[in-house]
């Protein structure tokens, strides 16, 4: 039996959605990872960003170890009024330089983890007082889960774009299928819809 450790497995499934989300990036041009594709906006390299964001906050400031020595970017959340933000790449940021910052993230944040035990306190200060404080445990749940969530989005995201889906480069984990089965599928699930369209 594997012996337990609960700050390993955390760890390792939020680098498994990190990985993920990143690799929904590959092989796609500026316009295609800045594309909108939904209603609100969702586009992929926002995506990365936002958790970028996410994680220097949740692993950083939270627990008194800010990553930006100085002044943060405009877009981080205590310096920008304008919404989302952070859920988009400006033409001034490129693709590299928000990945990397994102490589950043997780070097400090897997410092952060690494240093902490899990009831280690630390206190959220964008949240109101009476919810401020938290634990490390508390901000791995919420940032794997938080993280997840985002991945998802980016498959849909990258589906949409290109037809690529998957989990990860070498782990689909769809069922085996060409392109007809495929469409086979989606019409069926189509027929199915439509027997339910005036109910």
């Amino acid at each position: 039996m594997i012996e337990p450790n609960p700050k390993a497995d955390l760890l390792r499934y939020l680098q498994e959605a990190r990985d993920a989300l990143l690799w929904k990036l590959d092989g796609l041009s500026e316009y295609d990872i800045r594309r909108p594709l939904t209603p609100t906006g969702t586009n992929l390299l926002g995506l990365v960003k936002h958790v970028t964001g996410v994680e220097l906050g949740y692993f950083g400031d939270t627990f008194g170890r800010p990553f930006f020595e100085e002044e943060p970017p405009t877009w981080w959340y205590t310096r920008d009024p304008e919404p989302n933000a952070d859920m988009w790449a400006t033409a001034d940021e490129s693709r590299e330089h928000i990945v990397g910052l994102y490589h950043q993230a997780w070097e400090h944040s897997d410092r952060t983890i690494a240093t902490l035990a899990l009831d280690a306190i630390g206190h959220v200060p964008w949240w109101p007082e009476e919810r401020r404080e938290v634990t490390l445990h508390h901000m791995l749940v919420r940032v794997l889960s938080d993280t997840q969530r985002h991945a998802g989005h980016a498959d849909i995201v990258r589906e949409l774009i290109d037809g690529s889906v998957g989990f990860l480069q070498d782990k689909d984990s769809l069922p085996s299928g060409d392109q007809a089965w495929w469409e086979g599928h989606r019409s069926r699930l189509e027929r199915t819809a439509r027997e339910f369209r005036n109910g």
